[in-house]
């Protein structure tokens, strides 16, 4: 059973660079490394896409494959070391500059957007609009409370939201990033608002997921429920 699956498995992979193994003249064993090798390619292009870097030079990076595969690396331009270094002072420039672009695009935003009409500016930098007004109480920041909500980015792309997931969210107030710690205690039970979030009271620096690092984030959320704590219970 095991000599069929390989069987298969090294047809499939011939197909897969358009080598026909019983008309080329290469021996089984050539063809198998063939279709290896392709598939290392694949594995490797697969890799470096995910990376998302627009323009890379595919001649390249067959070059510095060929140079450390052939001679065990002797002709290679670079030393391993050295090849790290420039990789590691690539990433950091294009983390730079994505940091001064998305921080640039957010100051930007938000001085244009606190002349909106019922928009709100605090002192921290958050800005918020009621859009419905609520009669409950307003929470604490050590209270908990059950929203639903739904978070942009400024180029409107959706990041999360719990109406897709079908459920409201639970949490206590302190537990979360700092625009919503603020921005709920302004608002009252009952309540929808929109929360524009400079990355200082978001998530910084760090970013998170498919929210870049120093992303200005857009939040509608609906306070549906807030629960005391015993202590103001009390």
């Amino acid at each position: 059973m095991k000599m069929i699956r390989t069987g298969i498995l090294t047809a499939a992979l011939c197909g897969m660079v358009s080598i026909s193994c019983t008309s080329s003249g290469l021996s089984a064993k050539s063809s198998e490394l063939d279709s290896v090798s392709y598939a290392f390619g694949i594995n490797i292009g697969q890799s470096l896409s995910n990376v998302k870097i627009e323009g890379l030079n595919v001649d390249a990076i067959a070059s510095g494959i060929r140079d450390v595969l052939n001679n065990k690396g002797e002709n290679a331009k670079l030393t391993n070391e050295e090849s790290i270094a420039i990789i590691e002072a690539f990433f950091k420039k294009m983390q730079d500059e994505t940091l001064a672009r998305n921080l640039k695009e957010g100051q930007e935003f938000l001085e244009k957007n606190k002349g909106e009409e019922g928009v709100i500016t605090t002192e921290s930098g958050l800005q918020y609009k009621v859009i419905t007004q609520g009669e409950g109480p307003k929470p604490a920041e050590t209270d908990e409370v059950e929203v639903n909500y739904r978070g942009t980015l400024l180029s409107g792309d959706e990041f999360d939201s719990s109406y897709e997931r079908g459920q409201p969210a639970k949490f206590k107030l302190n537990q979360v990033i700092k625009g919503w710690t603020e921005g709920l205690q302004l608002v009252n039970e009952g309540s929808k608002v929109q929360f524009w979030i400079p990355s200082e009271l978001a998530y910084g620096e760090q970013g998170g997921g498919r929210i870049e690092p120093n992303s200005t984030l857009i939040f509608e959320v609906e306070l549906l429920k807030v629960t005391k704590t015993e202590a103001e219970k009390k």
